[in-house]
């Protein structure tokens, strides 16, 4: 997968079949139109392309100053190479680029990318205050030789799975239901850095995890799941909260490896968002503190187990 940052950096001598979107997080919905486009792309030996934009349009429309994404770009790019997408270009969506017509940007891909299908949702719309829907979209494939493929959306409980759908439920710790949307794990990635080692001083060393400020964290409270340190994956529990028991403010993930005593500070961590033990909790002493950190890790490690066995 060759992952490119604009269009001009692509000169590509076959045709190809694209799809265009933001794709956060890669969920079962792109899945679905990702797997059909490259296994009809590479039976026609055409090039598989996913366009896609960072910064997110709703952060750049909405003026949004949170926690948006589910996925870093780097992340999101990776995912889309995993499913065999050829190249992945990432555009900066800013206030030049929302002003191009939808015209021009066909153009661009029939010159860059020559374009011979475009595969996108029924909702899709691009270019200048949207004009370039399907119908459009469709016109335009008539007068420059291309066609254009409209994948039905999948769903889950009777709802469309959406990005937004998933940002809900992590929101709500509902972490198991973004799994089923997500067809994986969530998952958050940071460097080990150092925090106030209070957990090392009550017997239970955490990971404090340098997240990227701008993607999304679940609910405060207790997650079972797996830490992923390079090719190594280890039980762990971890806590997202403020550690209200120590007037805490700020959020921090903080990850216990179950059966784990390394120096891993400066290394990357990946955790895997499996399954809410509790609510984040305020506890009335040191005490009652380990006694439900010593709980939350047998409990970790029986759901854990059980997802292996099962």
């Amino acid at each position: 997968m060759i992952h490119a940052r604009s269009l001009t950096e692509i000169h590509l001598q076959q045709p190809s079949l694209v799809t265009i979107g933001v794709f956060d997080g890669v969920h079962r919905g792109h899945q679905h139109l990702i797997r059909r486009l490259v296994s009809e792309a590479h039976a026609r030996q055409r090039a598989a392309v996913a366009i896609t934009f960072f910064p997110h349009p709703d952060v750049v429309l909405r003026g949004l100053n949170s926690r948006y994404y589910l996925t870093t770009p780097e992340q999101r790019a990776a995912l889309l190479g995993d499913l065999d997408v050829d190249y992945v270009i990432t555009l900066a969506f800013d206030d030049q680029f929302r002003q191009t017509r939808a015209a021009e940007f066909v153009d661009r891909m029939m010159a860059h990318l020559r374009l011979e299908a475009l595969w996108v949702g029924s909702d899709f719309a691009l270019g200048y205050q949207r004009e370039g829907n399907v119908p459009y979209l469709k016109d335009q494939g008539a007068k420059k030789g291309f066609t254009v493929e409209v994948i039905d959306l999948i769903m889950a409980e009777n709802a469309a799975i959406s990005s937004s759908g998933i940002r809900a439920t992590l929101e709500a710790g509902d972490v198991e239901q973004a799994r089923e949307m997500l067809g994986r794990a969530y998952s958050v990635s940071g460097e080990v850095v150092h925090g106030e080692k209070r957990g090392r001083s009550i017997g239970f060393p955490t990971a404090n995890m340098d997240v990227w400020s701008e993607q999304v964290i679940p609910a405060n409270g207790v997650y079972a799941g797996w830490a992923l340190l390079g090719d190594e994956r280890f039980m762990a529990v971890t806590n997202v909260g403020q550690r209200p028991t120590f007037n805490g403010e700020a959020i921090t993930v903080e990850a216990f490896l179950l059966d784990f005593d390394r120096d891993i500070y400066g290394q990357t961590l990946t955790f895997d968002f499996e399954k809410r033990l509790r609510p984040e909790m305020r506890f009335s002493g040191i005490d009652q503190l380990i006694a439900q950190i010593g709980a939350d890790a047998q409990a970790g490690r029986e759901y854990l187990i059980g997802q292996q066995t099962s």
